[in-house]
């Protein structure tokens, strides 16, 4: 997945020589706190929050350019870069927003936290059978049944639950991915479940075909 694919195309800019009380109408009709600063070719050349606004007009500034951000202090991703680098940057320099440019330098779009928070929360909500129909596709000769025996065997060795083929496949309809990485204790141990099936599986279907 790409950052385009996940950011905001309907946003709102301003120009460097907006005026702050115009942009706090702005901000405020939008339910916007932050907007970038564009030049005339819609190019980035500043970013300005609610927090700049409201501390600008306390301190008696008038116009955008005298309290946004310059480039050089604008955390910024490409809409080609892997959506993780946006999630990534947005954890680690804690900011609510960020701004998405094409290869001109061009603002194309914005990477809100609140919409990877959504994002993350409907992955969560997919089937683990989903995932399981997924991965059988990936394994060219191995029949359901028998990617289900497998799974059913690496739990009863991981758990010491004694779970059949049937019974596993009735669990992973009604499960999500949430679900199932809570109950195995995290995302890792989660896939090398999912990694130790993919290899019995294979493991077995090679046993029967030396016989």
């Amino acid at each position: 997945m790409k950052v385009k694919e996940l950011m905001d195309k309907k946003f709102i800019v301003v120009g460097p020589d907006a005026d702050l009380d115009e942009v706090s109408e702005k901000m405020e009709t939008h339910k916007r706190f932050t907007i970038p600063i564009v030049d005339e070719e819609k190019k980035l050349i500043g970013w300005i929050t609610s927090l700049n606004v409201i501390r600008g007009l306390r301190e008696g500034k008038k116009k955008v350019s005298e309290i946004m951000h310059i480039p050089e202090e604008i955390i910024h991703v490409h809409e080609n870069d892997p959506a993780r680098l946006a999630v990534l940057k947005i954890s680690k320099h804690k900011v609510v927003n960020l701004p998405v440019l094409d290869d001109e330098g061009v603002i194309v779009g914005i990477v809100r936290a609140l919409d990877i928070v959504k994002t993350l929360s409907s992955l969560y909500e997919i089937k683990v059978y989903r995932i399981f129909e997924a991965m059988s596709q990936e394994l060219k000769g191995i029949s359901w049944d028998e990617l289900m025996e497998a799974a059913a065997i690496i739990t009863r060795r991981r758990t010491g639950e004694r779970i059949t083929a049937a019974e596993y496949e009735e669990r992973i309809k009604k499960a999500t991915f949430g679900e199932a990485i809570w109950a195995t204790g995290g995302l890792e141990k989660f896939f090398v479940g999912l990694i130790a099936i993919g290899e019995l599986v294979i493991a077995r279907k090679v046993a029967r075909a030396r016989k």
